[in-house]
């Protein structure tokens, strides 16, 4: 009876050890179903990482491309400001040059205008005073005639010394005469050249020419 004993134990105890095998490989079953599923998991993880980070790639690729192209619209922003600022100080310096040139203009006109009045007082006093000479001259020429041909009608005597003082003081107030005519003959030409310089002048101040141009050509 002892053999059948150790056969049922024998029995028992490989019975015990398929258990614990079968246990063993629905555990590791197990464990590998869930190794699985979580290889599955991280897999899955991955692509959808994957995706993510294509995504990511395009959208930074997207960003690259607007800030290309926000870099380009700056930079054609800072031309046309350069551009603009350049035109500017350009601007500027031709106000400037002009508000310089009319103030010139203003102390040219105004210098001018003063010279033409000193000049036509001069003229005007010069021509009164000519006029009066001329007056008082043809009085004299014609009082000393007339007592010529007084002297001469009466047979009045004179001396050769009284002769010819009188018609030496005759000659010099011919000569006088023809002086004043000259001179007066000079003064309506210088007149008349400074009229054309004033119209000239204000030629110039309608046209808006440059100063050193005509203006001083007329001066």
């Amino acid at each position: 009876m002892a053999q059948p004993s150790a056969f049922q134990e024998r029995l028992q105890e490989m019975e015990e050890t398929r258990k614990q095998r079968h246990s063993v490989l629905e555990a590791e079953k197990e464990l590998q179903s869930k190794k699985s599923g979580l290889l599955a998991a991280n897999i899955s993880n991955l692509r959808h990482s994957e995706r993510r980070c294509l995504i990511l790639d395009q959208q930074n690729a997207q960003l690259n491309l607007q800030v290309l192209t926000k870099k380009s619209e700056m930079e054609a922003i800072e031309r046309i400001y350069q551009s603009a600022a350049q035109d500017f100080r350009y601007l500027k310096k031709e106000i400037d040059f002009l508000k310089k040139r009319e103030k010139e203009k203003e102390r040219f006109y105004k210098t001018k205008n003063l010279e033409m009045k000193e000049f036509r007082d001069e003229v005007e006093r010069f021509l009164r005073e000519s006029r009066q000479q001329v007056y008082t001259m043809k009085n004299s020429i014609a009082e000393l005639r007339s007592t010529l041909q007084e002297l001469l009608a009466t047979d009045a005597y004179l001396n050769n010394s009284e002769i010819a003082a009188a018609e030496k003081r005759n000659a010099e107030l011919l000569k006088l005469k023809e002086n004043l005519d000259r001179s007066l003959k000079s003064n309506n030409q210088t007149r008349s050249a400074l009229q054309k310089q004033l119209l000239k002048i204000l030629e110039c101040q309608r046209l808006q020419k440059p100063i050193k141009s005509d203006c001083d050509q007329a001066s």
